[in-house]
């Protein structure tokens, strides 16, 4: 959404509910972290010398117990001094049966959501030994048998899980929704963001009547003498861990293929056997959208993987290469229009959303959860980019506008590190309106688009932290950013401008200032003070004047140009 992360990608909103009740006082919330968030949230020692390369998963879902079992290899490479001990995560209660090491039996133990495996001396040295300038001699491989009952999803994708569900014909339905509360929470993996393998597969046991729809492409399907069939998937490209998953159902299937900026992309559909016909016509939004993406972002990131959309009982995650989609196949958010301007029911909010994510939270993924506005940020902005190519410049501000009614100020957007939990939930419409700000400080959408090109290209694959966003944007334009990053990301404070007109019979003068605004706060705004039409000026918290043309207030006020996420305010010193 993060997976939205609506997961809606997760954290999404529970805005819905909680918005018009919200009392949005500054840092009243003091969160108590323990050392199990630490373990999860933080690089340690026992995460910080090994680098997995990729994770090889197979899994066996009982649908009659509620049940998982499987292994999974971790094929890794030694990047720092060998500890004694490798940090795993997987979540109580599930269980870890047997480690082997190379092949090597090995012991462990746990404590709370962690399990450690123990390396021995003839383990360091065996594992010392192998090291190489050369980088296929470096590689080890833990293979990890586990099972268990793994949280089950009672609201997902907020509150996340494995989701035991049934179709309408009382087929098993099973999917995954994971962000933030993490893949650990049903395979044993290590659980943070930072490091994405580099590939991965992943095999699914279900019923011969049943599919299962991963990530990537099938590359084997096998029958097996107690009618059961394994469904292989492959993923050529880095990965999150939270985006693996399995898609368990009776599906229908057909396929397409699109012209992109790097050649066919093929586009599957999965959608249950009696939803084939109203797919079809709401998908008909799929190549338009994934076309204004290209323009903006750059090519779609996982061209090797394809792109696939899976309807799911739940409503939405950003699944790399496997869209999870449950939106009933009908425009807005739910058939809701989250900006209550009309423009958000021309479009599919699922679909376009969790699709937005393919370049922002798992091509570009943050290091650390605390930074998720950077997935959910910038990928709420990409549905104004989106309008703004099918619908209409106009349209997509008025959208984007809109949203700002939902906005909590609760709490900053950025949360505390190192202990896996985000900020407010404002990093989806306040920080959307900070970057169309920021869009509309540099006033030229060709370097504004370049810049967000470059920044797909630049971190492909990779894992950025804000301080990285914010100083290759500030880079990008040569334009002094810093200030406004602090104030919208930093802090619940909106910015105001107050401004008053006085007039006489000899002068016009607008008289302006900056107030609920952090030090050294100097964002540029438009005014539409000369007969040129707007103006550039730089307020601060000192009052400042500018003569301007013979304009009425209640004139002024009609013009003021709301893309700025600021308030204005009529106020004489």
């Amino acid at each position: 959404m993060n997976k939205i992360k609506p997961k809606l990608s997760l954290f999404l909103l529970i805005f819905s509910i909680l918005i018009h009740n919200a009392d949005a006082q500054l840092m009243k919330e003091k969160i108590n972290f323990t050392y199990q968030d630490t373990l999860r949230g933080m690089l340690n020692a026992d995460r910080s010398w090994w680098d997995v390369i990729h994770y090889a998963l197979k899994v066996q879902p009982d649908f009659r117990k509620f049940t998982i079992s499987g292994s999974n290899t971790i094929t890794f490479k030694i990047i720092g001094n060998v500890g004694e001990r490798m940090q795993i995560d997987l979540q109580s209660p599930m269980q870890i049966d047997e480690v082997y090491l190379d092949n090597n039996k090995v012991t462990f133990f746990n404590e709370g959501n962690v399990w450690y495996v123990r390396l021995t001396k003839n383990d360091l040295q065996n594992i010392s030994g192998k090291r190489s300038t050369k980088m296929m001699h470096n590689l080890h491989k833990l293979t990890i048998n586990f099972h268990g009952v793994p949280k089950p999803a009672l609201h997902p994708p907020w509150d996340g899980g494995v989701v035991w569900q049934k179709d309408g014909n009382g087929n098993p339905w099973i999917g995954v929704a994971c962000q933030g509360l993490g893949a650990s929470s049903w395979w044993p993996c290590k659980d943070h963001q930072s490091d994405k393998p580099d590939s991965a597969s992943i095999e699914v046991r279900v019923p011969d009547s049943l599919m299962n729809i991963s990530n990537g492409r099938l590359i084997s399907l096998t029958k097996h003498a107690d009618q059961t069939s394994s469904w292989k998937w492959n993923v050529s490209n880095p990965i999150n861990s939270y985006n693996l998953t399995m898609n368990v159902g009776k599906y229908a299937h057909w396929s397409d293929t699109m012209m992109g900026e790097k050649g066919i992309l093929t586009i599957d559909y999965y959608v249950l056997e009696n939803e084939v016909e109203k797919a079809k016509k709401q998908f008909a939004q799929t190549k338009p959208m994934l076309k204004a993406f290209e323009y903006w972002f750059g090519p779609y990131p996982f061209y090797e993987d394809g792109y696939k959309i899976i309807q799911t009982s739940y409503l939405g995650m950003e699944h790399q290469s496997a869209i999870a989609y449950g939106n009933n196949f009908v425009n807005g958010y739910k058939g809701e229009d989250l900006s209550k301007t009309g423009q958000g029911l021309k479009w599919d909010f699922i679909l376009v959303h969790e699709s937005g994510h393919e370049w922002y939270g798992n091509n570009i993924t943050s290091k650390d959860l605390a930074d998720m506005w950077i997935h959910e940020g910038f990928t709420n902005y990409a549905e104004c980019l989106y309008m703004n190519e099918v619908f209409g410049k106009s349209e997509a501000n008025e959208y984007i506008i809109g949203l700002r009614d939902n906005v909590l100020n609760d709490k900053p957007i950025i949360g505390p590190y190192n202990v896996n939990t985000e900020g407010s939930a404002d990093m989806y419409y306040k920080a959307s309106n900070m970057l169309h700000t920021i869009r509309h400080v540099i006033y030229n959408d060709s370097i504004f688009r370049n810049l967000l090109r470059k920044m797909n290209q630049q971190y492909k694959f990779g894992s950025v932290t804000t301080q990285e966003i914010e100083s290759f944007i500030i880079q990008e334009t040569g334009k002094n950013l810093k200030k406004i990053f602090d104030q919208y990301l930093r802090t619940t404070q909106i910015p105001t401008l107050e401004y008053f007109l006085e007039q006489t019979t000899e002068k016009h003068r607008l008289f302006y200032r900056w107030s609920n605004v952090i030090d050294g706060f100097n964002m540029p705004v438009r005014l539409p003070i000369s007969l040129k039409g707007y103006e550039w000026v730089i307020p601060d918290r000192s009052w400042k004047s500018i003569a301007v043309i013979d304009i009425s207030n209640e004139t002024l006020g009609n013009l003021l140009d709301n893309n700025f996420y600021i308030e204005y305010k009529v106020r004489k010193p």
